[in-house]
């Protein structure tokens, strides 16, 4: 034991000795203050803050999980956004949190990922949810089921711009048509083409609400035998804006399969639809008719 100390004390003035040479002097904290390791590097915060939600209270969609891991890696291979995934409410809230818990007040956008059912909401969850959009001028996108949510809350279908009723087609090689090819989430589209998916028919809908973006092909549309076909002017959106106070409200009734979440033109189209959310890009939400040139059946 000895010798092992005369080893040590041996190095300490050794060390000394380097240090009093590179210093000319016996090193004080302050001069050894470069040479100390630099403390660990905070979080990277990301410019915008995305809130998934996949609360399923009815028809529970196999996507959903697709929907919420693509969305995060979004926002992680771009860099543009946060994303926090949940399944529950909690968060769709002003109130203060405990435990670390964020609110809608860290939020700056809220993505529906094919939520069904009325989901778990109070009254005061209800208000602070449209304050969170209409009042503060945050973004909102709805996916696929997002429209089969919330039918006793009639504020939520004017805000996301209708209901569910019916899936006339099922899932079918939908024919569609870019009817806005300016607008960030469809300029990659052409002007017709056909994604494998589930079109859902909307409700308590209507032209005059929203601009749409992406449309059936009514002219290759299968009418025979079909009672679950509803309206008659046989005009099915696919995709559509609407401001809703100072937000912006994106829906598309794209992504019902797994599948879908693995296509790039879905995942740009929804990756598109969230940067306008956020205010990162710009896009009409100008209602208009249903263009003189439509196809309406054959």
């Amino acid at each position: 034991m000895r010798g092992l100390r005369c080893v040590v004390l041996a190095g300490v003035v050794l060390w000394q000795a380097a240090t009093v040479a590179a210093f000319g002097q016996a090193p004080t904290a302050a001069s050894l203050q470069g040479l100390t390791a630099p403390p660990p590097s905070a979080k990277t915060i990301h410019l915008k803050h995305v809130l998934v939600i996949g609360q399923t209270k009815g028809w529970e969609h196999d996507s959903v999980s697709a929907t919420m891991a693509a969305i995060y890696n979004m926002g992680k291979t771009t860099g543009l956004w946060d994303t926090m995934l949940r399944t529950d409410t909690e968060l769709l809230t002003k109130k203060e949190l405990k435990v670390n818990a964020k609110n809608l007040n860290y939020f700056d956008a809220i993505v529906f990922a094919s939520t069904t059912g009325e989901l778990d909401l109070d009254d005061s969850q209800k208000k602070d949810l449209m304050s969170f959009i209409k009042e503060d001028g945050k973004g909102f996108v709805g996916v696929h089921a997002a429209l089969d949510t919330n039918y006793k809350w009639p504020e939520y279908g004017e805000m996301i711009g209708g209901y569910f009723d019916q899936h006339p087609w099922m899932t079918f090689n939908a024919p569609i048509l870019n009817e806005d090819p300016e607008f960030p989430a469809t300029r990659h589209f052409p002007k017709a083409f056909v994604k494998y998916d589930e079109i859902y028919q909307p409700m308590t809908w209507s032209r005059d609400k929203v601009h749409v973006l992406l449309t059936l092909d009514a002219s290759k549309l299968n009418y025979k035998d079909n009672p679950r076909i509803h309206r008659t002017d046989n005009d099915f959106a696919v995709a559509w804006t609407h401001q809703y106070g100072k937000g912006r409200v994106f829906y598309s009734t794209l992504g019902h399969t797994e599948e879908a979440w693995e296509d790039p033109d879905i995942l740009r189209m929804y990756s598109e639809a969230i940067k306008w959310s956020l205010g990162m890009t710009e896009g009409s939400t100008m209602p208009r008719p249903r263009p003189a040139d439509a196809p309406n059946r054959p």
